[in-house]
């Protein structure tokens, strides 16, 4: 084998991976991310001077999940030139060349507490998710795969949540000292119970809790159920608490007494989520405005199912900003040491 052919097969797999990066980060369907993400995982599994006589043979398709569009990519990589497809997609600003007061915000970020992987309704593996986290500059990232009744986001059981628990602990060996931080995102049932082994949950580093179903139910239950949440003391975060859609069809932010729910985040030193994903960006403005005036404290959250979602942390800063939140009440702006004291604090 060629260094040659390696550095090049090399190239391959770094094109195919940045491709799906930036599509994931322009919010692409993830089968057409996914074509792109198994082409890498199958360039590199495979010895290089093989993929060099299949490339110079006309026969990169016949591999096993590897199309049109992701043999071309991977034939001009092999001729050493940069593929067509990677160089219509443009960039993504990473926080280092985000500009304004965003990006200032954005580069004193030193986690993210919400993210998705394949183990619930991700769409990349927890190792993926975690190296891209790493690229970013990140000091750390919280696993927050989803609890069981969201059945359509295949959410995790306390037996599948331990097992977990034991790849995160793997990882953290090999990656650091980047570290994974163990979590959930677990559901506020209707009676503001949450769905999951409450000494389980009183082990992880993160607890976000949020409202997945019946969320058009009346006001009045829904203040009660959201309070009965965010007093609890296993819980360090309220996610989405609007559960607003502004894209597509949209769904309409469910109702319940602000000011009550945002004054018991602050007396329980629950953090108030500011949601950064492009089709919530939850709580909108008034209600962020609110939520700074009765004194709660924050986090900004990519809640990313793929790796290149995890750049989304920048539109949660642009919030910030429009409503003047003050920075110094956004805790992953706190290192590593400082952030765990704090969800330890909770407990």
């Amino acid at each position: 084998m060629g260094r040659d052919e390696a550095t090049l097969a090399d190239s391959a797999v770094a094109a195919l991976r940045r491709i799906a990066f930036l599509l994931e980060a322009g919010g692409a369907p993830t089968y057409k991310v996914r074509a792109f993400r198994n082409a890498a995982a199958t360039v590199g599994a495979l010895d290089p001077a093989e993929l060099a006589r299949l490339g110079q043979s006309g026969r990169l398709k016949d591999l096993p999940g590897i199309g049109r569009s992701t043999a071309q990519v991977i034939a001009e990589c092999l001729a050493g030139t940069e593929p067509t497809y990677l160089g219509s997609l443009g960039t993504v600003l990473l926080p280092a060349e985000t500009p304004g007061p965003a990006g200032e915000l954005l580069r004193a970020l030193r986690g993210d507490c919400h993210s998705h992987s394949d183990w619930s309704d991700g769409a990349s593996p927890i190792g993926e998710m975690t190296r891209a986290a790493a690229e970013l500059g990140r000091d750390y990232q919280a696993l927050t795969d989803h609890s069981p009744p969201l059945t359509v986001a295949h959410g995790l059981g306390p037996d599948d949540l331990r097992r977990q628990l034991e790849v995160v602990a793997a990882l953290n060996e090999e990656l650091a000292p980047f570290r994974l931080l163990t979590g959930i995102e677990v559901d506020i049932l209707e009676d503001g119970s949450l769905d999951q082994d409450q000494g389980l949950l009183a082990e992880l580093d993160v607890v976000v809790a949020s409202v997945h179903s019946k969320l058009r139910m009346d006001s009045a239950g829904m203040t009660r159920r959201l309070l009965a949440a965010v007093e609890s003391p296993l819980v360090d975060i309220l996610g989405h608490c609007t559960g607003r859609i502004i894209a597509g069809r949209g769904r309409a932010a469910s109702t319940f007494d602000h000011e009550a729910v945002f004054e018991a985040c602050a007396e329980s030193d629950t953090a108030v989520e500011i949601n950064s994903r492009p089709e919530r960006r939850d709580p909108p403005r008034d209600l962020l405005e609110l939520a700074v005036g009765v004194g709660c404290r924050f986090t900004i959250d990519s809640d990313a199912h793929a790796p290149g979602q995890l750049t989304w942390l920048a539109f949660g800063c642009e919030q910030v900003v429009e409503a003047g939140v003050p920075p110094a009440s956004i805790v992953n702006t706190m290192g590593l040491e400082d952030f765990l004291a704090w969800t330890s604090s909770h407990r």
